[in-house]
């Protein structure tokens, strides 16, 4: 496994790739994980009986910038420390199987040539394509990529040094990438279609997973800050794209409103003053998921094409209903009338009626969480992973047909 950052970094990506790894350990494969080393601490030796193995980055110290200081992230283009600490690592664990997950893949791409691993690249986002990885642009879904575009959306969303950095380097590294990549693995139809991935290359939709979410956390203080009455629950980044600041808008117009908590990483600040609002913060993921079972019902109120939606998944697992907005990979997991709500994006009207609605009906909200539950069912480990293993069989194959 190739990731940028890996546990005890919190995240939706970082959570996929150690459920994975741990799956796949106990279906009888060896999993090793590389990752970037975290300005955090250091990265435990080995996690679930997975060995991991940090690496240096030379672009976190050159075009550092303040979304930096929790965690590194890769970018777009070769990083000459992490392809000498990778090169090292493939020479020592001599993988069938190189899994890489996003951008730290261009790390291993100068590796590619003398290496005789397969390579599979899952796509959590458009990353391949966007160099913000979100294809939003002023505030409205973006129609594709174009060089002058990409460059000032890029420094908007980066700044100057690390947004020319990123277009250029998404941009230039298309090509390439698509070349050495034995099998794409997009998260859901909608990535894959929005990645304009062809016809001539190997594609497998594989959705993420969902085992036994983790049992109540042992009593924490920070679970004292929850709201002694039944809340509405948002959890996340809370960002404008997300939806965050659609969904403070729509809670005012609500009648008798419960309060709304956020849980995540808060770059609005405003909505921290917000009355009802309840901003706390990131959590660790149980905390996040013992805050999902107090609650009333979830929100998900993105305003772009969200490639999946792992909040939503953790909520249907959870037996609680949601509303989300009819946006990207969210529609495969939240079905209207069903396992919860689904309204237009930006429309504030409509989320408001959404959630007054299960604010006022309990069997409702009972209904829809069951039928939530069910779908959750839909994407066990028993369901999914097997797919990963046909994806690598088809990775070999594709890697050996290539080298012939």
């Amino acid at each position: 496994m190739l990731a940028q950052s890996f546990a005890p970094i919190v995240g939706g990506e970082e959570r996929v790739v150690e459920d994975l790894s741990r799956e796949l350990v106990a279906r009888g494969h060896e999993v090793s994980v590389a990752t970037l080393r975290q300005p955090g601490g250091a990265l435990a030796d080995e996690v679930a009986d997975v060995k991991v193995h940090p690496l240096r980055s030379s672009s976190y110290r050159v075009v550092r910038s303040r979304r930096d200081v929790e965690r590194r992230h890769a970018p777009p283009v070769p990083d000459p420390e992490t392809v000498l600490d990778l090169s090292r690592v493939l020479r020592r664990e001599r993988p069938q199987i190189v899994h890489a997950h996003n951008w730290i893949v261009h790390s291993y791409l100068p590796l590619a040539r003398t290496s005789h691993s397969a390579l599979a690249l899952s796509l959590h986002d458009y990353g391949l394509i966007c160099a913000t990885r979100r294809l939003r642009r002023k505030d409205h879904v973006c129609s594709g990529p174009a060089p002058v575009k990409c460059q000032q959306c890029a420094v908007d969303h980066y700044g100057l040094t690390k947004g020319l950095v990123a277009a250029f380097g998404t941009r230039s590294q298309e090509s390439r990438l698509r070349r050495h990549v034995d099998v794409f693995l997009p998260v859901s139809s909608t990535v894959e279609e929005l990645c304009r991935i062809r016809d001539d290359e190997v594609s497998r939709v594989i959705p993420n997973f969902i085992g036994e979410l983790p049992p109540a956390p042992p009593e924490d203080p920070r679970l004292a800050q929850l709201p002694e009455e039944p809340f509405i629950l948002y959890f996340g980044d809370v960002t404008e794209d997300k939806g965050a600041w659609e969904l403070a808008e729509a809670y005012r117009d609500l009648a008798e409103a419960p309060p709304l908590v956020l849980v995540g990483r808060c770059y609005i600040e405003e909505l921290k003053r917000q009355p009802g609002v309840h901003a706390m913060g990131a959590w660790p993921h149980t905390l996040a998921i013992e805050a999902l079972r107090r609650s009333l019902f979830s929100v998900a109120p993105s305003l772009w094409p969200e490639p999946f939606g792992l909040v939503a998944l953790e909520a249907a697992a959870a037996g609680k209903p949601i509303v989300a907005t009819d946006m990207g990979g969210l529609r495969d997991i939240v079905v209207d009338g069903e396992t919860g709500l689904v309204v237009p994006a930006e429309n504030r009207p409509a989320l408001t009626a959404a959630m007054q609605r299960l604010i006022a009906d309990a069997d409702l909200r009972e209904r829809l969480g069951a039928g939530a539950r069910r779908q959750a069912a839909r994407f066990s480990p028993a369901a999914v992973i097997p797919q990963f293993e046909q994806a690598y069989e088809v990775a070999l194959a594709t890697h050996r047909a290539r080298a012939a």
